[in-house]
């Protein structure tokens, strides 16, 4: 291979001794470096070599497979930390997302981890579908030869807690898997359950896997680099701006917020989503402790720490959701049938409705039962941060970052109840600090190739990512169209971002704007009505290469959305049913069909 004439002649040699037998992952680490190194020289700072550690050589080594699937990001994180680990001891390990493991390579597997989160009531997450799928089909192979452990991440609120994952599980012993541990099912407190799944399994991994005594500089990984500010490490943000952006006799309280990042180093890009530690409500303790005749100075030690009652209950547990393990400890106080009957499948209809419907006040109050503040605090489900999809462009609003924001409300026999992080947010005034983080979703990004067309489908809040979607477009006067959907209930009081998406429109920035304002006719109009109106135009922009985009509410707005993509492919492609689907499934596959649901 000649080398380029930009590289000087004394170093030519160098780099042949260098390169000469090396495998083709040390190349690609070496790329990396150099690209690394140009980057901090272009950038004024000198760039050192990133920190790598050893792993074991192929031919000598059994291999580990992590897959995971993640809808927001924590099975992604929980998945990469358990890679680290084994990588850590000199272990063969490669980490692959779902939707980018060739399945193929299944019947050969030896050993194989699988960390899935769960999507809605018991559903996979969407860059898992396929992969399910043919779990689940008659392609799937025997697998002797394989020994498997799975790790869910769900909802104890939802009624199928880990679905997936506990399917998953089933279906690989079913097809002659080894199961190495029982199945991890891990509710919003991850690391409960998360971190000694993970010590069962590296125990596992180091009996299972062959280690080199000498690591080899030849097949390096390098270790990703440690954020300063993190999930268990917040930084703390001033609230700039809490601005109602729904008019006068809506229905809705819907909020655009403007975060201060100056001094945090965070960075974001379109698509991300902004974690949020809430502080539960001072009203909504009072009334729990109140109930259950507790008091609030009361302290009590757990692992460690020592906090008052009160302020367990405030900043570190859930009180706005109710668990199936915290109904069943209360059951057992309360000596309740009833309450024990809707926690036998006969009775998933009626616990399916009083998880979306009540919470634990009503609970406590529904039930009379005693309870002590350690026994209490024990069975409570740890308060976790709450995740919103980023609506800014770091390239435009540079150190802050926004979102739009639905105050969660109603009522119970006369009584306000809410979401605990939108109730937080909302009543946050200008000036005070909330504890942040930023969460990666790189499975909703924008093109690489900014010349291709986007379409956009995000009704009501949903619409945030698009908003940092259109503002990083025009900063990058990208080449390719935008195409919005956009629904809510009615126009002169729900039209979030009007005057925005006026602005854009006429400076040629938003270049098509389909809106579905359900109530403002007899007959209800949502966002897949106005796509079914447009079906030719639709399939003419994503035959041509167009990326689309859905955010919002999975339950019904994201299944309608995704019924009629197949219809349309049905009605302009001519396509049957089952290839539709398969149209669709490639356009994921590609990275060109991206959700963003919960």
């Amino acid at each position: 291979m000649l080398a380029p004439s930009y590289l000087p002649e004394s170093k030519h040699t160098l780099i042949t001794e260098l390169t000469d037998g090396l495998e083709s992952s040390a190349l690609s680490w070496l790329s990396g470096y150099f690209a690394g190194v140009a980057h901090g020289r272009q950038s004024g700072r000198v760039a050192a070599a990133p920190p790598v550690i050893a792993v074991a050589e192929p031919e000598t080594a059994r291999r580990l497979t992590i897959v995971f699937g993640s809808q927001t990001g924590n099975a992604k994180r929980v998945a990469e930390a358990l890679s680290e680990r084994v990588a850590v001891e000199g272990l063969n390990v490669r980490l692959v997302r779902a939707d980018r493991y060739a399945t193929r390579e299944l019947k050969d597997e030896q050993l194989l981890y699988i960390v899935m989160s769960t999507q809605g009531d018991g559903d996979p997450p969407d860059d898992s579908i396929a992969f399910v799928e043919f779990l689940n089909s008659r392609r799937a192979p025997k697998l002797p030869q394989l020994k498997y452990a799975v790790l869910g991440l769900g909802d104890s609120s939802y009624p199928d807690f880990c679905g997936i994952s506990q399917r998953i599980d089933a279906r690989l012993a079913e097809l002659g898997a080894e199961r190495l541990q029982e199945a991890g099912a891990a509710d919003l407190d991850i690391e409960t359950v998360a971190l000694p799944w993970q010590d069962g399994a590296l125990g596992h991994a180091r009996k299972a896997l062959l280690q080199t005594q000498a690591a080899s500089a030849a097949n390096v990984t390098p270790l990703r680099p440690k954020a300063s500010v993190t999930r268990e490490q917040p930084f703390h943000a001033e609230l700039l701006l809490n601005q109602p952006i729904t008019g006068r006799g809506s229905d809705k309280d819907i909020r655009h917020l403007e975060i201060s990042l100056e001094g945090s180093a965070l960075h974001y890009k379109p698509g991300d989503a902004l974690g949020v530690w809430p502080t539960q409500s001072e009203a909504l303790v009072e009334r729990v402790l109140a109930v259950l005749a507790l008091d609030g100075n009361e302290e009590v030690e757990l692992g460690g720490t020592r906090r008052t009652l009160g302020d367990w209950l405030r900043g570190h547990r859930e009180l706005t959701q109710i668990t199936r393990p915290f109904l069943a400890a209360h059951a057992e106080r309360a000596g309740s049938d009833a309450l024990n009957a809707l926690l036998q499948p006969s009775g998933a209809q009626a616990l399916r409705e009083l998880l979306e419907s009540r919470q634990l006040i009503d609970v406590l109050r529904a039930w009379p039962a005693t309870w002590t503040a350690e026994a209490l605090l024990k069975s409570l489900r740890p308060l976790t941060p709450r995740m919103y999809s980023i609506a800014s462009s770091q390239s435009v609003v540079e150190e802050e970052v926004h979102l739009t924001l639905a105050h969660v409300g109603f009522e119970v026999d006369g009584e306000d109840r809410w979401g605990a992080t939108s109730h937080f947010l909302s009543n946050l005034v200008e000036g005070e600090k909330l504890p942040i983080f930023v969460e990666e979703n790189t499975r909703f990004r924008l093109p690489d190739d900014d010349a291709r067309d986007i379409i956009m489908i995000g009704p009501g809040t949903g619409v945030a990512p698009f908003r940092a979607f259109v503002q990083e477009r025009a900063a990058a006067q990208a080449a390719g169209r935008n195409w919005l959907f956009f629904g809510n209930p009615h126009f002169s009081t729900d039209f979030l971002y009007q005057t925005e998406w006026q602005h854009a429109l006429h400076d040629g920035h938003l270049h098509r704007l389909d809106l579905a304002f359900s109530r403002d006719q007899t007959e209800k109009v949502y966002v897949q009505h106005r796509m079914m109106e447009r079906a030719a135009d639709l399939f003419a922009w994503i035959e041509g290469g167009a990326h689309l985009y859905v955010c919002g509410d999975a339950t019904r707005m994201a299944k309608d959305v995704h019924q009629a993509l197949l219809q349309i492919a049905i009605q302009e492609g001519r396509m049957d049913d089952g290839r539709a689907r398969a149209w669709l499934d490639d356009l994921a596959a590609q990275g060109r069909y991206a959700r963003d649901v919960y």
